[in-house]
């Protein structure tokens, strides 16, 4: 499966704005985006104004890092959202909100989506009782996502806990932290989803 493997930390000097892909590093004064607050590259701090099409570009680039997806997979996503009723805006960050591995990661099992995404395809996740190891997964409503028993003891759960205790569940998720569990309670709606993104520059972007 095809996935960015480079430096992450790049991405988000590139969008000028933390995308928190790096977990608890993101929270550190060592964040480079802190240190560094400008594009990368030898001429970053001297780029000029955007065009219209530069802004719906860098809005795509920056959901697609967001939620780790590369373009032909994205591509798809919002091929589906237009298809869907509502709002095709909505409905792209939806699709994108109910993958599986950015459920584990609103649930606080994981400190970055990316690690979220590493513990889905080590075979740790359970959803509904069975074993699924696909990241892109569609959970649904009353899907319940939980770690498997026998590695509900790891350290590893108990460092991230420790880490994301302090983070908000979404409202459409109930999590259970005590037994690292979760419930889909609802599909999010747009107020739900805390992210800076202008969807709407996306689906402008896609629509030409």
């Amino acid at each position: 499966m095809a996935r960015y493997i480079g430096p992450v930390c790049r991405l988000c000097r590139r969008e000028g704005e933390k995308l928190f892909l790096k977990g608890e590093k993101c929270m550190k004064q060592s964040c480079p985006v802190s240190k560094r607050p400008v594009p990368p590259g030898q001429h970053g701090a001297s780029r000029r104004k955007q065009s219209e099409y530069g802004l719906q570009l860098r809005e795509k680039q920056k959901a697609k890092r967001i939620y780790g997806v590369l373009e032909a997979q994205f591509y798809n996503y919002f091929v589906d959202a237009d298809r869907l009723p509502g709002v095709t805006g909505d409905n792209l960050l939806r699709l994108l909100e109910t993958r599986l591995d950015n459920v584990v990661y609103r649930l606080g099992f994981g400190r970055s989506r990316t690690e979220a995404r590493q513990v889905v395809r080590h075979n740790l996740v359970r959803v509904n009782g069975k074993k699924v190891n696909i990241p892109s997964y569609r959970v649904r409503v009353n899907d319940t996502v939980e770690i498997k028993d026998d590695a509900k003891s790891f350290q590893r759960f108990k460092d991230i806990l420790d880490v994301t205790h302090s983070r908000i569940v979404p409202a459409w998720l109930s999590a259970d932290h005590e037994n690292l569990r979760g419930t889909v309670m609802s599909l999010p709606s747009r107020d739900q989803i805390d992210l800076n993104l202008r969807e709407t520059l996306i689906v402008e972007l896609y629509s030409k």
